[in-house]
């Protein structure tokens, strides 16, 4: 079991025939997605990797069973592609691009809402199950840093994902699913929406989670398991430690402002819900060990 992906999972690609886009579409394949088809205007009855690539998604969509849409499209054309995948039906929806508009973004969250759509992003390296599907840019080959296993992985960042992870790894467990939520201001969809899944995940035992300084999303997780809403270990990292307050760091969502989103804050909040916070990556190792044995 997983969420949101799994090994039966049918992935249709946007942007397919980019060069980054076919890098990476290359390396899912390898590590067992099933990408069955690609999108492309101007390029269909092209194959990239033996994928067929269509001109539209519906063209896509009418040809075969798509489950989750990945997009490999820049921030300025992020909006319309995501409008093509909604209007064809497709229910999840991965948006890689970082920058996308924080007024596009406020739109689709409506959008998306209202149709019952997952929409995973912007500003994410995608998401994984590890050992069966992998969407986004995750280097899930390196063992030493992805294994399968039963820790669910939540984070705002793309690097520090990968460098968490290792040390889930080195402490003996595993992943079970990982997701990025992306690191900017809008999120389609939050830390507290994907605790609802791994809760009812028979596989997954406990969950990391990788917050950094801004928003609130964190300080959602303190409430939501502080109201008995969660019945698994959770542990956090919480990254921006330095970070003056006002500037921002790198993300669009990691920015101090009105006294609100510190590392302190979020701190506070989920040690007051049980939650432990790691003080440096390294220590989500014995923090782990100490939560499942």
């Amino acid at each position: 079991m997983a969420i949101i992906i799994d090994k039966d999972s049918k992935v249709l690609v946007q942007g397919i025939t980019g060069k980054e886009s076919s890098f990476w579409t290359e390396k899912m394949i390898e590590n067992g997605t099933k990408i069955v088809a690609g999108v492309t205007p101007g390029k269909g009855g092209e194959t990239v990797h033996g994928v067929p690539v269509y001109n539209l998604v519906s063209e896509a969509v009418e040809a075969c069973d798509i489950d989750l849409a990945v997009l490999y499209v820049p921030a300025r054309f992020t909006r319309d592609a995501v409008i093509e995948v909604l209007k064809s039906g497709i229910g999840k929806i991965v948006m890689l691009a970082d920058g996308v508009p924080v007024h596009d973004m406020l739109m689709l969250k409506a959008i998306t809402a209202e149709r019952g759509v997952m929409l995973i992003g912007p500003n994410t390296p995608g998401m994984a199950t590890i050992g069966a599907s992998m969407v986004g840019f995750i280097p899930v080959w390196m063992d030493h840093v992805y294994r399968p296993g039963r820790v669910g992985l939540i984070s705002r960042s793309g690097t520090l994902t990968n460098e968490i992870s290792s040390h889930i790894v080195g402490a003996g467990f595993g992943i079970s699913t990982l997701v990025g939520c992306g690191g900017d201001m809008v999120p389609g969809t939050r830390f507290v929406d994907l605790l609802r899944l791994f809760n009812k995940d028979e596989d997954t035992d406990a969950v990391v989670l990788v917050g950094e300084i801004g928003g609130t999303m964190e300080e959602e997780v303190a409430e939501f398991v502080g109201s008995n809403g969660f019945t698994k270990p959770v542990l956090a990292y919480i990254a921006g430690r330095t970070a003056p307050p006002g500037k921002r760091m790198g993300h669009a969502g990691a920015i101090i402002s009105r006294g609100q989103g510190s590392v302190s804050g979020k701190k506070k909040a989920l040690n007051e819900a049980g939650i432990s916070v790691a003080s440096v990556p390294a220590d989500i190792n014995p923090l782990l060990k100490e939560a499942l044995g």
